[in-house]
């Protein structure tokens, strides 16, 4: 059953010659004063979103984004500004990229806006997905495996900081604290300052891969999942939803079917069908240049990859189109009381 609502912005900036025959991805270098309007932009939808009624408004973190695509580089700041300007919407944090932070010092910030937004701040933690993003931040990315210890070790010791109050950590990645004299003993716990107030802590990790061990792993800690929105395709797959809920029986959380699951679709609202398709195909077209080299838009040869970037031959390429997602399921398109009913 669908209970509350919500919209997930990835930080877009306005973009101009979109489609399949604009501007390539890789040519797209905004100067910085427009790049930095994804901020008021941010804004002006969190407060429609609160004066309408929405539960949670999601904001995803990302890194060097010249071209205007994904460009909030820190969640936490601009959701305790947003809880400033806005009564009653909460603020999503979909997601902090874990391998781009000490966790030490994410579980700080976290805990530091839970504190300054009584509570209105969701946590949320990735992997991450660009090469470009996270390798520069000096963590794995291109080794997929190395990228998940890594990351679980993170979430483990981020758990730790916030539900004890004094931990200490020893693993392949971290040691912490370190065995150091302070003030006439050995450090050996330490202590998060401050810890959350809202305890325990919400937390939130999209759902990609599925596989055993990531469902695991989020029910070992009662993470909560997001399947589809911003890069990954919409809709509800019904094997992930009973895998995740399968996984939380295996932990020993009992789930009503969906539970704990937040769904996501694309939609565009628009007085029939067929005047939604056309406007809203060059923003899917440019979708697809962007994330198909990502391995976003799944089925594509490399040949199609290649062409998607090309606006001479991305058109004869058999790219997937607007209507094939409108089949699928992934979006959604037409008047309000139509996507009311598909919901």
């Amino acid at each position: 059953m669908i209970t509350k609502f919500g919209s997930l912005f990835a930080g877009h900036v306005d973009l101009d010659n979109e489609g399949l025959e604009g501007t390539p991805v890789n040519d797209r270098w905004l100067p910085d004063e427009y790049l930095a309007t994804v901020f008021p932009k941010a804004e002006a939808i969190a407060r429609l979103m609160d004066r309408t009624g929405y539960d949670t408004y999601w904001l995803a973190e990302h890194h060097f984004q010249r071209e205007g695509y994904e460009c909030i580089p820190n969640v936490l700041m601009l959701a305790l500004h947003l809880c400033h300007v806005t009564r009653n919407i909460r603020i999503g944090c979909g997601f902090n990229i874990a391998p781009m932070w000490h966790p030490i010092r994410m579980a700080e910030d976290y805990a530091t806006v839970d504190w300054l937004t009584n509570g209105r701040v969701v946590f949320g933690v990735g992997r991450g997905y660009h090469t470009r993003e996270v390798e520069s931040f000096g963590a794995p990315m291109l080794d997929g495996d190395a990228n998940r210890e890594l990351f679980e070790e993170q979430v483990e010791l981020i758990f730790k900081a916030f539900n004890e109050r004094a931990f200490s950590h020893q693993g392949k990645h971290y040691a912490i604290p370190p065995p150091v004299p302070y003030r006439g003993y050995e450090v050996r716990e330490l202590t998060l300052v401050p810890r959350p107030k809202t305890l325990p802590v919400e937390c939130w990790q999209p759902v990609v891969s599925a596989t055993p061990r990531a469902l695991d792993f989020m029910a070992k800690h009662g993470i909560k999942g997001l399947i589809g929105g911003g890069a990954a395709a919409g809709g509800a797959s019904d094997k992930v939803v009973h895998a995740f809920r399968e996984a939380r029986a295996r932990a020993g959380r009992e789930t009503e079917l969906g539970g704990d699951l937040c769904i996501g679709y694309s939609f565009h609202i628009a007085d029939s069908v067929e005047q939604g398709i056309k406007e809203a195909t060059p923003f899917f077209e440019e979708n697809i240049k962007m994330f198909a080299p990502l391995g976003f838009v799944p089925g594509l040869t490399p040949e199609q990859i290649d062409a998607a970037g090309d606006p001479k031959r991305a058109r004869q390429a058999n790219l997937p189109t607007l209507r094939h997602a409108l089949k699928a399921g992934t979006w959604l398109i037409g008047p309000p009381e139509l996507i009311t009913e598909q919901l």
